[in-house]
């Protein structure tokens, strides 16, 4: 057993996803399907644009999907070849057979693909939940990872944001059925508004193309029969992650990551407390902090040539590699 397996039984295989509408690729892009054991994974590519970059992996946060990077991949595609996952559930992705979407599951999923497509080491970036998972991955297995870029990581807090407790309550038994059925009437558009509301520092900054795509997504993803049970269960694995101590705990793996960290922190940010950043920058041994005092939780899609340009400095910091 490696050291991201978790003990237990697989269970049956997940149902394989319906016909839905097809997930959108911005101009440039490229999605492939990479099979695994046990696992599917849809990798969304922005191939670099000089010759032999350095390979960097995208991770998203939860109930996001690899379209969370599509503003900030092409602004590093001339440093970096580029590539985005899917997280098993999320996005064009579907569900792992075990049926494990706790963050040593996800970081298996990430590790398993970088492994099986012999990528590493990669500048590993994530937001949110997947700031979790690739805290986790670099603590493990330090050969996959160059540098990380974490943007509002969640990381255990002891006083959680107010706006936050609903994700919490999520991944209670019961809750989600009941949520499903309360908000049955919402419309996708509604939805969208509510979630940018809750992720975005400025929601009026989203262009009406951009609300137009989020919209579509968020039709798509409500036709999935998976959606539900995926959000349910990966919002129990961060809860869970956020109660487990010792050596597993997510802070003492932050403080064995050796890569070179760039972490970002948002000050409107409504689910990843921006007070948070002080003891981020403490437990990385070697991290660079980017505040911005605007920005909410999904910075690298309000701010991405400040992301961007943070993460050249990091790079021309360590002689361009």
């Amino acid at each position: 057993m490696s050291s991201t397996e978790l003990p237990g039984t697989r269970a049956v295989a997940a149902a394989m996803a319906p016909t839905v509408s097809a997930v959108r690729v911005a101009e440039g892009e490229k999605l492939r399907s990479v099979e695994l054991p046990g696992l599917t994974l849809t990798v969304r590519s922005r191939p670099g644009r000089s010759t032999g970059p350095a390979p960097a992996l995208y991770v998203h946060g939860l109930g996001g999907s690899s379209q969370n990077w599509s503003a900030l991949m092409p602004l590093l595609a001339d440093v970096v070849d580029g590539e985005a996952v899917d997280l098993p559930g999320f996005g064009d992705s579907p569900p792992p057979d075990d049926g494990n979407y706790s963050i040593t599951g996800h970081a298996r999923a990430v590790i398993r693909l970088l492994d099986a497509g012999r990528r590493g080491p990669v500048h590993l970036f994530g937001n949110s939940m997947g700031g979790a998972v690739a805290t986790r991955v670099a603590a493990v297995r330090p050969d996959l990872v160059r540098t990380l870029t974490l943007i509002s990581p969640a990381l255990p807090e002891i006083r959680v944001q107010r706006p936050a407790v609903p994700t919490g309550l999520l991944a209670l038994p019961g809750v989600a059925p009941l949520f499903s059925r309360l908000t049955r009437d919402w419309t996708a558009e509604q939805r969208t508004r509510g979630v940018m509301a809750l992720c975005y520092g400025d929601p009026a900054r989203i262009s009406e193309e951009a609300f137009r795509h989020a919209v579509a997504e968020m039709e798509r993803r409500l036709e999935l029969p998976y959606f539900w049970d995926a959000m349910t269960r990966s919002a129990r694995g961060i809860v869970d992650a956020y109660t487990l101590g010792g050596q597993h705990g997510l802070w003492r793996q932050a403080e064995r990551v050796l890569a070179p960290a760039l972490l970002v922190y948002g000050g409107r940010d409504k689910l990843v407390s921006y007070r948070m950043a002080r003891r981020a920058s403490a437990a990385f041994r070697d991290s660079r902090l980017l505040t911005l005092p605007d920005a909410g939780h999904v910075a690298m899609m309000e701010y991405p040539e400040t992301i961007a340009q943070a993460f050249r400095d990091m790079l021309d910091e360590r002689g361009g590699s």
